[in-house]
């Protein structure tokens, strides 16, 4: 990955997701955003996601933006 590409954002998707029992088939249909991208997202490679899509994914997965993202400057 190029240098101005790499980031220390950690997404925690799947931790969220096995913790409510959801697939991201089901998160997309009631968040409705496509899997592939919830995929980009839950996979690190997002470059950037929109407080609306945020806000969606939180109010179905009953969480906060924190619980979610992270930043990790030693990773």
């Amino acid at each position: 990955m190029p240098e101005e590409e790499l980031h220390s954002i950690r997404i925690h998707l799947d931790r969220i997701l096995t913790e409510r029992g959801m697939t991201l088939t089901e998160l997309s249909a009631q968040v409705g955003i496509t899997v592939v991208n919830l995929s980009v997202l839950k996979n690190g490679r997002a470059k950037a996601i929109r407080f609306s899509t945020l806000s969606r994914i939180c109010d179905v997965l009953r969480c906060q933006p924190g619980d979610l993202i992270t930043h990790d400057p030693a990773g």
